[in-house]
């Protein structure tokens, strides 16, 4: 592995033989960091804004999985 720091990007060099979907996961993880880095929402706003989701989605889907 060779990591490589540029004035605009870190960049990453790995083995061709490494597992994708290994680093698929550390990818989603890494877009994860940065796409929440200068949020302010709390633990718990988060979770009531996925409680809503949800229930919004079994409103829409109840009627594919129960008859």
């Amino acid at each position: 592995m060779v990591i490589e720091r540029t004035k605009k990007e870190v960049i990453i060099r790995l083995p061709s033989n490494i597992n994708t979907e290994e680093l698929q996961n550390l990818l989603d993880y890494l877009n994860y960091k940065e796409a929440t880095d200068k949020s302010q929402a709390t633990q718990a706003a988060v979770d009531k804004l996925a409680t809503e989701i949800k229930k919004g989605w079994w409103s829409k889907n109840r009627s594919r999985f129960i008859k």
